[in-house]
């Protein structure tokens, strides 16, 4: 067998494949004699059908199966050999002639392959990236503390409505003479918080409202949002849009809630028994939390940056008919890709490629490494920010840890865990190498600089 690369520039490439009759011929008679012993066919007792026959029914079949098996094994040999960084997987070559299994006993396949570009990612403090912090204001701080220990506050009935009452009512609409409009709408047991009417004039008309007071109100100023007025009135949304006029809210029960005593009970219930003991020890707690929330905030938008800096430093030159070729063809076992979608996504492509071959060079020119401990701390990292989606922001290290060891036993989760401990460990290296500029910053601040990307 001949193997060898034809180098066409520096990104491209066909490995030539040479085989010969003696390469595959041993294998094919062993496959055929495999055959011959479990072969069943009428006349013939078992393992005494004619070898001819065997080759002449199975034989061209064993012969297509031997040699793809050659082609595979040697093209990754010579790949790995070589040392070859290729881009996505070999194609067969456009070049490639037909293959005739019927007449031919040698046989030459070609395969086009794309070479990665060489990279030098030069990291020095004259490159400057800008850290954003987010200031923790006093309000940020009562907030987070409101939203902690709400659940664990109570609802009290009262005699009137107050600034922050909770009204259940009934609500019905009524006509231009303030009567209830035959066919209307009628919404029972409905809701109302007064805590988040913004129009104060319509707040007013509830300020003081007792059980079985009637209150007039137009529910479109009150709530001008139709998603809010299509759970207030329990209507669809294009129903809400179509809304006018009065309607009556027939006052039926008056709550209001209540926040929670800061005592030790409920700090044990938020941190586990005698992690916070006073205050103090609660206000710094809530601190750290949002400072730890906020700094996984802050390395996500340097991420960003950092990755744009590099790649606008960096010219990356990619194969890119030969990366849609390729995409086209991996894509073929599932829905039909279209020439037009794969030119849509090809930019998004073949930016996350470049970034990866600029991360990739980062980690073996510096010889960047993760341990084990790594990989845990990234996966508690990812499943805490996933927990304070749902607004569980005070997991318990115990039920954390089990959770990622859970996690940890499923082999998909560990490589996607992996790779994000190595862009972890590859952003840590960027800070040091480059010029951190900190600057402090909004909550507002920092939402618009992602509004501007």
């Amino acid at each position: 067998m001949n193997i060898a690369k034809e180098q066409l520039d520096d990104l491209n490439a066909v490995i030539r494949l040479s085989i010969q009759n003696d390469d595959y011929e041993s294998r094919v008679n062993t496959v055929l004699k495999d055959y011959r012993k479990k072969v069943n066919m009428p006349g013939f007792r078992p393992g005494k059908v004619p070898a001819g026959l065997v080759k002449q029914m199975y034989g061209k079949a064993v012969l297509v199966d031997e040699i793809n098996k050659l082609v595979s094994e040697n093209l990754s040999k010579f790949i790995t050999e070589n040392e070859l960084n290729i881009l996505g997987e070999p194609l067969p070559s456009e070049s490639q002639k037909t293959i005739d299994f019927d007449k031919s006993n040698d046989f030459e396949f070609a395969f086009d392959v794309a070479l990665a570009p060489e990279l030098e990612v030069k990291l020095t403090k004259r490159e400057k990236i800008t850290y954003y912090q987010i200031d923790i204001t006093d309000d940020m701080m009562d907030g987070y503390k409101k939203n902690l220990t709400s659940r664990f506050g109570k609802t009290e009935p009262r005699e009137e409505a107050g600034e922050n009452s909770i009204l259940k009512g009934e609500f019905t609409q009524l006509d231009k003479d303030g009567k209830a409009l035959d066919g209307g709408i009628t919404a029972k047991d409905s809701m109302l918080s007064l805590a988040v009417l913004k129009d104060e004039k319509v707040k007013a008309l509830f300020i003081g409202a007792k059980v079985g007071d009637v209150v007039t109100v137009d529910p479109k100023t009150a709530f001008p949002n139709e998603t809010e007025l299509s759970y207030l009135l329990k209507i669809t949304k294009e129903q809400a849009e179509e809304v006018t006029g009065n309607f009556s809210f027939s006052i039926q029960e008056i709550t209001e809630y209540i926040d929670p005593e800061l005592n030790q009970e409920l700090f044990d219930q938020l941190f586990g028994p005698g992690v916070v003991n006073n205050e103090e020890e609660f206000n710094n707690k809530v601190k750290e939390d949002l400072e730890r929330t906020h700094q996984m905030e802050s390395d996500y938008k340097f991420s960003i940056d950092a990755k744009k800096k590099l790649m606008e430093k960096l010219e990356v030159a990619l194969p890119e008919e030969f990366l849609k070729r390729w995409l086209k063809a991996t894509n073929q076992n599932e829905e039909q890709v279209t020439d037009e979608q794969i030119e849509k996504e090809m930019p998004r492509f073949l930016d996350d490629l470049k970034w990866q071959l600029i991360r990739n060079e980062i980690v073996k020119s510096n010889d960047l490494k993760i341990e084990n401990e790594e990989v845990v701390n990234f996966a508690k990292k990812s499943a805490r920010m996933q927990f304070m989606q749902y607004g569980l922001n005070s997991i318990p290290d115990d039920y954390l840890d089990n959770y990622v060891a859970d996690m940890l036993q499923k082999e998909d989760q560990q490589r996607t865990y992996a790779e994000g401990a190595i862009n972890d460990k590859v952003m840590a290296f960027i800070k040091e190498a480059i010029k951190l500029e900190t600057k402090e910053v909004s909550r507002e601040e920092f939402n618009t600089l992602f509004e501007e990307e």
